[in-house]
């Protein structure tokens, strides 16, 4: 057993992130398909984890640092939505919010239906579809020991983490094949074209960005202070009825501090410290969890399972292309919110993210589904997906389970 510490898992996160980018650098396939580069580097090392293990070769990592990395990088999503820009988008975010909705509601169907096709407990197609999938390792977790406890679903848990996990590898493989397909119909912007201007938010994270160490701090300290008032926050609503997410909490503490600050006349967050910031987290916060993925859990799943999560993923790749592009416009920006969808759809915000910006970092910004995609998969997913998922749960054929 290899057990590295909390510096030996940022060092190895460190060049995970190092070895995504000279591998999407290198090899054309990587680059063509717009895989993120966290994505690419995490899975080498992930499968290279596995290999080891038929040699009895165990590697653990101190996976300590991958929440606050994940709220921080919330924190700065919050940072960076000011209420003028989110009117602007007002529109589009209720249209987007009801596509997603479409999606949770076909992917309980399809797990329902083929679950009891292939002879399996219905519950256990509800949980390989919105569950798991758009509600992640989170949701997953919760509703597995719901399962197990209230309805005696044998194994829920482990089910619910194989199947959280298959989403996320496939959310951050498919979304830029996805955009690749889409944009061959469209204009894109073009990033040769674009006049020089400083990149805004998160659309483009390789291009420089002008700072300094006071503005650096004064943001760090915007960070912090979401991340300490968002935890407290979600220990205030634990139990009730408006009970979050922890990651919720601290994306609305960062939206009233920038909103609340500008509209007082105290302070004006910068928004290309935040970006930085924001940028660093997501991509160590992805490279952890692809390195530290579990590959031999879904190895694991019996075939009927993969069944299932297969035509998932299809589900999720047909929906982005005759739904959310349409639906969205069958514009550039249409393309790159659906590369985000299926980051969210299969996977997590982060990795939507991460399906964007290998998007426009080769194509051209695109504002709106920077404004648009966090709002939605990191807010109303959450509060979406629970409604469904009860909505299924108090269908006839559960009250009998």
């Amino acid at each position: 057993m290899i057990q590295l510490d909390f510096y030996g898992t940022l060092v190895a996160a460190s060049l995970v992130l190092l070895l995504g980018r000279g591998l999407v650098t290198r090899v054309g396939f990587l680059r063509t398909y717009n895989i993120p580069e966290p994505v690419a580097g995490g899975l080498v090392v992930a499968l290279m984890l596995l290999a080891l293990r038929a040699f009895d070769i165990h590697v653990r990592f101190d996976t300590s640092l991958q929440t606050p990395l994940m709220l921080a990088f919330f924190a700065t999503i919050g940072l960076s939505a000011d209420f003028a820009s989110l009117k602007k988008g007002g529109r589009i975010v209720g249209i987007f919010v009801l596509t997603v909705t479409g999606l949770l509601v076909l992917q309980n169907a399809m797990g329902i239906g083929l679950a009891t096709m292939l002879g399996l407990d219905p519950l256990m197609g509800l949980l390989t579809g919105s569950i798991t999938l758009a509600g992640g390792h989170g949701t997953g977790a919760a509703w597995g020991a719901t399962f197990s406890e209230k309805f005696g679903l044998a194994s829920a848990s482990e089910l619910a983490m194989a199947s959280a996990t298959f989403g996320l590898v496939l959310g951050g493989l498919i979304g830029g094949p996805v955009a690749r397909l889409l944009i061959k119909r469209v204009r894109a912007p073009g990033c040769e074209q674009e006049k020089p201007r400083l990149p805004k938010g998160f659309e483009q994270p390789n291009k420089e960005r002008s700072i300094t160490p006071f503005s650096f701090i004064e943001t760090l300290a915007l960070i912090a202070v979401s991340l300490l008032a968002g935890n407290l926050l979600n220990g205030l609503l634990q139990g009730s009825a408006f009970e979050l997410p922890t990651f919720v909490c601290v994306l609305f503490v960062g939206v009233i501090l920038r909103n609340g600050l500008s509209a007082l006349g105290l302070y004006q967050v910068f928004e290309r410290e935040v970006s930085v910031l924001g940028n660093v987290s997501l991509s160590l916060f992805l490279a952890i969890a692809l390195m530290s993925l579990k590959l031999w859990d879904l190895a694991a799943l019996a075939l009927p399972f993969f069944i299932i999560l297969a035509a998932q993923t299809l589900l999720m790749a047909l929906f982005a292309i005759f739904v959310t592009f349409r639906v969205m416009g069958s514009n550039y920006d249409a393309a790159v919110l659906a590369a985000g969808h299926c980051g969210f759809g299969l996977g997590a915000t982060p990795t939507a993210i991460a399906n964007m910006q290998a998007v426009t970092q080769r194509y051209g910004p695109s504002q709106l589904a920077f404004l648009v995609v966090p709002m939605v998969g990191a807010f109303f997913i959450d509060i979406i997906n629970v409604i469904v998922i009860k909505f299924y749960l108090a269908l006839p054929f559960f009250a009998a389970v």
